[in-house]
């Protein structure tokens, strides 16, 4: 009799739960409940926070415009039409580059001077006075007596054969780059050898009289410097007595107006 019970209650709760399944489809759902904490982002990324909403397309813009492009060489293009031709002309130069190595451009060697004739000290024992200034133009030294038997040596150009002079002077001017104005015998007698010189040259580095000029009384010979400092130790001016640059300089700063020049 249980049994019997048993099964009618089944079935007839089976019968009530088939109408509901089947009403089911046809009832409104009740409202889906969200925790707070999870709806905001939803509700940002579905366009219901009030606000800027930034779309897709200016987002792109955005991040594009942060991009830092690297600046690049663009690579030449050429017409396949002309690319053996191209080839066919390069190739040769750079064979001809590899074969021949680039030369250095010539340097003109210019004779160097004698050590002998650079500045230096040495024994003294004659009879002139500190200050006085003394040349040999056989050896073709000049000298500077400093005193306590020592003078300051230095190597000059003298007159060639010709030009040869001696004598005492003094000085009478001191200039620094000087200009050079060719006496008129000079100037007739280079033309004749087929050289013109000017009548006038401003004081330089290209100034045949160098960097300073010391006047030797009322003739036209100086103490001066050269552009041509490859020369010192030779017979090779026109009376003057030429020094390097660097060391009629030298001198040029240790002797006065009115220092005595001996020239034998």
């Amino acid at each position: 009799m249980k049994q019997i019970l048993l099964l009618g209650a089944a079935a007839l709760i089976a019968g009530l739960a088939v109408p509901a399944q089947a009403n089911d489809r046809y009832m409104e759902r009740p409202p889906v409940v969200v925790s707070p904490d999870l709806a905001a982002p939803w509700v940002m990324q579905l366009g219901h926070q009030p606000g800027k909403v930034v779309r897709r397309q200016v987002r792109q813009q955005m991040e594009t415009s942060r991009r830092v492009v690297q600046p690049y060489a663009a690579e030449p293009r050429f017409d396949r039409r002309y690319e053996p031709k191209v080839r066919q002309q390069a190739q040769p130069d750079l064979q001809r580059t590899a074969a021949v190595p680039a030369r250095p451009a010539k340097r003109e060697m210019r004779p160097q001077i004698d050590p002998i004739y650079l500045p230096q000290t040495v024994a003294y024992d004659g009879p002139h006075k500190p200050g006085t200034i003394i040349i040999d133009t056989k050896e073709n030294f000049l000298y500077l007596v400093e005193g306590n038997g020592q003078a300051r040596r230095y190597g000059v150009g003298t007159g060639k054969p010709g030009f040869e002079w001696a004598g005492t002077h003094k000085v009478t001017q001191k200039r620094e780059w000087p200009d050079w104005r060719p006496p008129a015998e000079m100037i007739k007698r280079e033309r004749a050898k087929g050289r013109e010189l000017p009548v006038h040259m401003a004081g330089g580095p290209a100034n045949p009289l160098g960097a300073r000029a010391l006047y030797l009384g009322s003739t036209l010979y100086r103490i001066h410097g050269t552009n041509q400092p490859w020369t010192i130790g030779g017979a090779v001016s026109s009376g003057c007595i030429r020094m390097r640059n660097e060391d009629v300089i030298d001198l040029y700063e240790r002797v006065k107006v009115g220092t005595q020049v001996i020239v034998s």
